[in-house]
């Protein structure tokens, strides 16, 4: 692999004159076939291929690419993503001076090539010290839409919607967790299409528009998470939610029992949803089967499949505002009752996870207790000492690394704002004086917390993915460097 990126740099690292480009591209299109179009900022190789039949392919067949040099056009880029699979189209973003623009979308015949070029393509070395980034591209079709009135049914929101906004396919409305009858404030609107989307976010965005008298609050929804189908068919564990509160996990799991006894091993309840865990899938799937719909203490019950969480992307989901509830490590649905949640993956139970380890939750600090006998000796001892491992938390991650590098400890620095419906929101400030820099003087998260626990952890966290992305600590981070 190396020895190609070399030689692909030898071939088109100088700079190329406009004839150069010229021949290079059509000696691209006559050896495949496909044809080429330049549009709206974009150069579109393909879409369709040469010979295609029958719809574009399905959503998940898109990845996206960051970080090409400026200087590499598709006679380069092309044959290196031909690598995973059969290219439908390949969209180069360019400048109107004939550079690229850093960036390109890549769509493949199926989703199996996409995930196979996000495995073998992520981080690849396409010049001598130049790195691609690769990840799945799904165009959004989903609005988040808060500051709902709470008594208003899903044929209400869907109505309304319709009449505000073009292409509305359906509304995902979830009852209050502890009074059914009502919502929790928020929807999410499904369009037709991205553009629909688009569309309907740029004319409900200004924060001035209106519905039922109160002025709602718009952003797109945060995608769900995608797991491979390979990876699915060994799931054996179901997310269960539209629980009741008081509906207890020995409820849950004789509920599941009934259609075969004994199959359940336990049950893991949070609030009003819960992961129901089965000895053997294909108990896992009739039980889905047979209860979703069901009546469990006065609820009606939704049951799915659990998506599992990759867990060398536990770092990135959760900047990405996706974080898996609980010990669980599997993606569930909202349970916040506020109008600030946007995915559909994020439970309210923040969990941080740190090189494959999670901070231990009530119950789990209780499991993971000795007893202390009369007698036994206790030496001094100085918490830098010990091993990464023995910390759960990123705060303490970030002292323990900054003492290792002989850093001076980091600085948090407390700010807060006040969200629409009231409420004081936090965010820390961290700073790291031994290596404040011109390019980096200090760290902050994107993201607000309620409570300043959460938010210094957020903060630590944020700081701690951050030195992991430079160059100059990856060799210090090795855990929190983004593959």
């Amino acid at each position: 692999m190396h020895e190609e990126n070399k030689a692909a740099a030898n071939g088109c690292g100088k700079s190329r004159s406009g004839t150069q480009n010229e021949a290079a591209l059509l000696a691209l299109m006559e050896k495949t076939g496909y044809s080429m179009v330049q549009e709206n900022g974009q150069r579109k190789f393909g879409g369709p291929p040469p010979g295609w039949e029958g719809p574009p392919p399905p959503r998940g067949c898109e990845v996206f690419v960051g970080k090409i040099p400026r200087d590499m056009y598709e006679d380069e880029l092309v044959p290196v993503f031909e690598r995973a699979g059969k290219i439908y189209e390949f969209r180069l973003m360019m400048e109107f001076s004939g550079e690229n623009r850093g960036y390109a979308f890549v769509m493949y015949t199926t989703k199996e090539e996409a995930q196979l070029a996000i495995k073998i393509l992520n981080n690849y070395e396409i010049r001598p010290g130049k790195f691609i980034g690769v990840c799945v591209s799904l165009d959004n079709c989903r609005l988040f839409i808060g500051a709902i009135p709470k008594e208003k049914k899903k044929e209400e929101i869907l109505n309304e919607m319709k009449k505000v906004t073009e292409g509305v396919v359906d509304v995902i409305v979830y009852p209050n967790a502890t009074d059914k009858t009502k919502n929790r404030g928020f929807a999410f609107v499904e369009y037709e299409s991205h553009r629909a989307a688009a569309m309907a976010r740029r004319r409900l965005i200004p924060g001035t528009f209106q519905l039922w008298g109160h002025t709602i609050q718009v952003d797109w929804a945060d995608p769900e998470k995608e797991v491979d189908e390979e990876t699915m068919q060994r799931v054996k564990v179901l997310y269960v939610r539209n629980l009741m509160i008081s509906t207890t996990e020995d409820t849950i799991k004789a509920e599941f029992n009934k259609f075969k006894p004994g199959v359940v091993e336990r049950v893991k309840k949070l609030r009003d949803y819960a992961f129901v865990h089965f000895f053997h899938r294909e108990d896992a799937v009739a039980a889905m089967s047979v209860m979703n719909g069901k009546c469990i203490d006065g609820a009606s019950i939704e049951v799915t499949l659990a998506k599992p969480v990759n867990k060398e992307s536990i770092w990135k989901q959760h900047f990405n505002g996706q974080i898996s509830p609980s010990s669980e490590n599997l993606l569930g649905f909202p349970n916040k009752e506020d109008g600030h949640q946007k995915s559909l993956g994020k439970p309210a139970n923040l969990l941080v996870r740190l090189n494959g380890q999670h901070s231990p939750g009530p119950t789990e600090v209780e499991r993971c207790t000795y007893p202390f006998f009369p007698g036994i000796k206790l030496t001094p001892i100085s918490m830098y000492s010990l091993k990464s491992s023995h910390f759960s938390s990123a705060a303490m991650h970030l002292d323990y690394f900054c003492n290792k590098n002989n850093w001076t400890p980091p600085e948090y620095y407390l700010y807060s704002t006040t969200s629409q419906d009231g409420k004081i929101l936090l965010v820390y400030k961290v700073l790291i004086p031994s290596i404040a820099d011109g390019s980096q003087s200090y760290f902050m998260p994107d993201k607000l917390c309620a409570t300043v626990e959460g938010a210094k952890e957020l903060a630590a966290q944020f700081t701690l993915l951050h030195l992991g992305k430079h160059k100059r600590f990856q060799l210090r981070y090795p855990c929190y460097s983004i593959k």
